[in-house]
């Protein structure tokens, strides 16, 4: 089995949430979170950070003013058996691509052993 693990942005959470249910998908876990990801600066903008000029009005600009700001994005955490995990990856992919960094971040994991606490029995 797999963990497959997903940092989305906030505003993609229904149209995934909608294309894993078609997908064969409908249990997963879903939780607000606020995080950012590794911003890659032109040097025109590295300089004017360093305090060569003012700071541009654009995202990258405006995200160096508050170094540690945070976004909202979902996390979004479903186990799945080993030969399904290849397709709930794609149907996240595809769900949430847009081309543009901040697209959100996929993690997959083994999973040894689950059990339902009702019941006790072990698997999914």
């Amino acid at each position: 089995m797999k963990e497959i693990q997903a940092f989305i942005r906030a505003t993609k959470v229904n149209e995934t949430k909608e294309a894993l249910a078609a997908a064969g998908f409908p249990a997963f876990f879903a939780r607000k979170c606020l995080g950012r990801g590794k911003q890659v600066l032109e040097p025109d903008t590295v300089s004017l950070v360093l305090g060569t000029g003012e700071l541009p009005r654009t995202k990258e600009g405006e995200s160096m003013t508050e170094p540690i700001r945070l976004l909202p994005r979902r996390f979004i955490s479903l186990v799945v058996e080993d030969d399904m995990a290849d397709l709930a990856i794609k149907t996240i992919i595809d769900a949430n691509q847009t081309g543009n960094p901040g697209d959100g971040r996929i993690f997959v994991a083994d999973i040894k052993d689950t059990y339902v606490v009702r019941t006790g029995k072990a698997g999914l």
